[in-house]
């Protein structure tokens, strides 16, 4: 059985780490590519990585490189690409700067695997995802930003810490743009299939949906020089296991939505159904009226970052 080549596009923190991950589930063969002026920095975690594999127990075979031609043919292409947020910057700040990066790298994951699925992890998000689409040139469905599998879990981890409860039981759901905006759906929050809002106070619970949406701020604080990777690689792995397994699992990510939402042609975050041939089906939800309100000024928040690129690239 042919294995799934797995190409991603970033060896710092976020790329390295999900290249670990990805590794120890044996979802397949990885490279680990980043920029020539890196020089052998991903040969070397790409070479250290694969000598954990007789303790671990995984046979994948792992090559770091600064070439896209170990790239070619790849099934999922995951980019981490772009520089990292420091104290201080919004995701916005990235815009200019990774815009451009996301649409050099774009260019080469076109020419090198036309036929692979997408995953775009660079921030910021929403537009990142979206300029991948626009510069590829591949159908919507197999490009996916990861994102709300990330801000899920930071609110699962919130939910758990305020409840003494296992993450386990806590299944959770969040839509609209990745940061400030992401928009909190209580209705399918639940605890032990209890409904949240009977464990938790409304106050208490829009407390910790804010600190979900400052998640990813309240660690580049604390880390001084850097951001979060650990969750985000492990949400990232979970989106390429479900391809190259074809898991088909319902899971929030950045999707592109026309007709559905009524969102109009746009990257934002959704429910999805995530497979082999990427996004198999948006998952459209009943919206209560506040749910409505907040998801749309989530969508134009989006709208507005596009149109920003727009006018830099």
């Amino acid at each position: 059985m042919r294995r799934a080549k797995i190409t991603i596009i970033g060896a710092g923190n976020v790329g390295a780490t999900t290249a670990h991950w990805c590794a120890a589930a044996e979802l397949g063969n990885i490279v680990l590519l980043d920029i020539p002026q890196t020089g052998d920095m991903p040969k070397g975690k790409g070479l250290d990585l694969r000598q954990a594999g007789p303790i671990v127990g995984f046979d994948s075979d792992i090559i770091g490189t600064t070439s896209y031609e170990d790239t070619v043919g790849s099934d999922v292409v995951v980019i981490t690409a772009g520089i990292p947020r420091k104290p201080g910057m919004s995701r916005d700040d990235l815009l200019a700067t990774n815009a451009k990066i996301m649409t050099e790298v774009c260019q080469q994951v076109k020419r090198t695997s036309d036929h692979a699925i997408v995953i775009v992890v660079s921030n910021p998000l929403d537009a990142m995802v979206q300029r991948a689409m626009q510069v590829t040139g591949f159908e919507p469905q197999r490009v996916v930003g990861q994102a709300g599998i990330l801000d899920t879990a930071r609110y699962r981890t919130f939910l758990s810490m305020e409840l003494g409860v296992s993450v386990e039981d806590i299944s959770a759901l969040l839509m609209g743009g990745h940061g400030d905006t992401m928009v909190p759906i209580p209705s399918c929050t639940s605890v032990g299939g209890i409904p949240v809002t009977q464990l938790i106070d409304r106050k208490r619970l829009d407390e910790i949906v804010e600190r979900t949406r400052n998640g990813g701020a309240e660690i580049v604080s604390l880390l001084k020089t850097g951001s979060a990777y650990y969750a985000p690689a492990a949400a990232t792995t979970q989106m390429v296991e479900a391809v190259v397994r074809d898991k088909k699992r319902l899971v929030p990510c950045a999707a592109y939505c026309d007709k559905e939402y009524g969102v109009g042609g746009y990257y934002v975050g959704v429910p999805v159904i995530l497979g082999a041939s990427g996004v198999e089906r948006v998952i459209e939800l009943k919206l209560s009226a506040d749910e409505q309100a907040a998801f749309q000024k989530s969508v134009d928040a989006v709208k507005q970052l596009v149109a920003a690129m727009a006018k830099l690239v």
